[in-house]
C-alpha cells in the first residue's frame, strides 16, 4: 500500500468526482482510477460506490477514509520531527504560497515576525495554487499563504483548520501609459484588446475568468498571451503588450510612477482576501508564536 493511494481516497471524497479529483492529483483520470483499484485490492474490499450521480464511499471507504487522514497528519508530523532533528537546536518554519504572493505580502509577513524566527530556518516554498495546497496538505508547510474567494474553491475543511485574514487587494485591469498619460489601450465595444492572461492553473487566473464570464460589462478580448507569474505580466504591461488584470498591490508602484493606467474604473476590478491558513492540531513552539503575532489585531 503507498499513501499516495490513502491521499487519491482523500481527494476523491472530498471532490465526490474521478474526475476532479484526477486533476487534483495531477494524474490522469485511468490512472488515478487504477489508484483507487489498487487500494481497493489492498483493503480486500470495494471503497466506492459506482453509480450514476456524485461520487460516495462506501461503509469500509469511509471508514478507512477517517483512518487515511489520521496517517496522513501522522506521517507529515513524523516528517516535521525528524527535519528539526537534523537539525539540533534549529527551529524550523516553513511557508507554502503562490509566487506573486511570496514577493508581495509573504515579505511583508516576514519582516513583521522577524524577532520571533530569529535564529530559526525559514523554509518559503512556492507554486501554483494546487501545487501549494497539496504541499500544505501533505504536512511539508506550517502555514499556507492563499487567495480567497467565491470563485477560488479549495478542499480544505473547515473543521481541521484555521484561518485568518492578513490583507484585502484587488485585480484591477491596467495598461501601459502612453503620451500624456493616458492609457495606450482602451477597452471598446467594437474592437477586442490585446489581453495578457493567467495560466489556468493560478487562482488568479480562475478569479478573472470567472468575474468576466459573469459580467454584464465585460469587454472584448484578445488572448494573446499566457503566463503564470503575475510579476512577468507587470512587465509585459509596461512593455505595451496589452492589458492584463493585476494585483493592485503589485501594480501600484508603477501606478504612481505614472507607467501604468487603471481602465473602466471600478466596474471590472475584483476584490479578494488573502488568508493565512494553519491546521487546527498542535504546531511547533515557534509556528504556534508566530501564529499568535500573524493574528494578533
Amino acid at each position: 500500500m503507498q499513501i499516495k493511494w490513502l491521499e487519491d481516497l482523500i481527494a476523491l471524497a472530498e471532490t465526490r468526482s474521478f474526475v476532479r479529483a484526477a486533476a487534483q492529483r495531477h494524474v490522469t483520470h485511468p490512472a488515478f482510477g487504477r489508484r483507487i483499484r489498487s487500494l481497493e485490492e489492498w483493503a480486500g474490499t470495494d471503497l466506492v460506490l459506482r453509480d450514476s450521480g456524485p461520487v460516495t464511499l462506501t461503509p469500509a471507504g469511509d471508514t478507512l477514509l477517517q483512518h487515511a487522514r489520521q496517517a496522513v497528519e501522522a506521517l507529515a508530523a513524523a516528517r516535521s520531527e525528524i527535519e528539526d532533528s537534523a537539525l539540533p537546536g534549529q527551529s524550523v518554519l516553513t511557508l507554502a504560497t503562490g509566487r506573486t504572493l511570496a514577493r508581495t505580502l509573504a515579505a511583508d509577513w516576514l519582516w513583521r515576525v522577524r524577532t520571533h524566527t530569529a535564529g530559526a530556518r525559514v523554509q518559503v516554498r512556492t507554486g501554483s495554487m494546487a501545487e501549494t495546497l497539496q504541499r500544505f496538505e501533505r504536512g511539508d508547510a506550517d502555514f499556507m499563504l492563499t487567495y480567497y474567494h467565491p470563485a477560488v474553491t479549495t478542499r480544505l475543511q473547515p473543521s481541521q483548520y484555521l484561518q485568518h485574514t492578513m490583507a484585502h487587494d484587488r485585480l484591477v485591469p491596467v495598461s501601459r501609459a502612453a503620451a500624456g498619460g493616458k492609457a495606450l489601450f482602451h477597452f471598446s465595444a467594437s474592437k477586442a484588446v490585446p489581453c495578457l492572461a493567467y495560466a489556468n492553473t493560478l487562482a488568479l487566473g480562475q478569479l478573472v475568468s470567472d468575474h468576466l464570464s459573469n459580467h454584464a460589462q465585460a469587454p472584448r478580448l484578445n488572448p494573446i498571451l499566457q503566463c503564470d507569474s503575475a510579476d512577468a505580466l507587470l512587465e509585459y504591461v509596461l512593455k505595451g503588450l496589452g492589458v492584463a488584470w493585476l494585483p493592485w498591490s503589485l501594480a501600484v508602484g508603477a501606478y504612481k510612477e505614472g507607467k501604468l493606467v487603471p481602465l473602466a474604473g471600478r466596474a471590472l476590478e475584483i476584490a479578494f482576501e488573502i488568508r493565512m491558513v494553519r491546521s487546527k492540531r498542535r504546531l511547533s513552539p515557534l509556528a504556534e508564536r508566530v501564529w499568535d503575532v500573524s493574528t494578533a489585531t
